[in-house]
């Protein structure tokens, strides 16, 4: 009976001592930021597709008024399909062309719809249309929103490459498998800070 009670304290003073351990190493704050990192990474992609489930609609709409626009039009469609083709599995925050592949979709999804939204400015019935100025409020919204989330993952990036970058916890981040994740490159944050707008109050351009 005692040695039994012997072999439970050791056991859980093991447990004790190795929980203190990996704590003071790191392995804590590692769990903590990658766990906000797939978080925020969750919310990016909630928004991404909300942004995907306005498309066909306000494609549709444009096109009543704007058939004519087939460039621009197309151009909406084909980006939505390539962006849509990226399978953004778990692997993906782990592989920097991966990822690269998937921002630069998005991207182009982006510059597409800022054009097909310009387009409205020839178009005084379609600018006037219920339909297309509800679609056009909703997508200027869900801009907002990415650029919200785009923000936070890349802080929550940030923090947490920190921490596997660091000592000591970089010990840990390698013993356990952790890696740096990529990220969304800063220099056209701006750009996507900046949802595409539509001025309704504005004449319309001589065609």
């Amino acid at each position: 009976m005692h040695t039994l009670l012997r072999l439970n304290f050791s056991t859980l003073a093991m447990l004790l001592i190795s929980t203190a351990l990996l704590s003071g190493c790191g392995y804590n704050t590692l769990q903590t930021t990658d766990e906000q990192v797939q978080s925020n990474w969750s919310e990016v992609l909630n928004q991404y597709q909300r942004r995907a489930d306005l498309i066909p609609n306000l494609v549709s709409t444009v096109k009543g008024f704007a058939a004519q626009e087939k460039e621009v039009l197309l151009g909406v469609t084909q980006a939505r399909s390539k962006a849509g083709s990226i399978q953004a599995t778990p692997e993906l925050l782990n592989d920097p062309a991966a990822f690269a592949r998937f921002q630069s979709a998005q991207d182009t999804l982006t510059g597409a719809l800022t054009r097909l939204l310009a387009v409205a400015e020839n178009y005084p019935e379609l600018k006037s249309n219920n339909n297309f100025r509800d679609l056009q409020a909703q997508l200027e919204g869900t801009e907002n929103r990415i650029a919200v989330a785009r923000n936070r993952y890349i802080k929550a990036v940030q923090e947490y490459n920190v921490t596997v970058r660091s000592f000591p916890s970089n010990l840990t981040a390698k013993l356990f498998g952790f890696q740096t994740k990529p990220n969304f490159t800063v220099e056209n944050e701006q750009a996507i800070s900046t949802p595409p707008v539509v001025d309704f109050s504005a004449p319309a351009a001589t065609q």
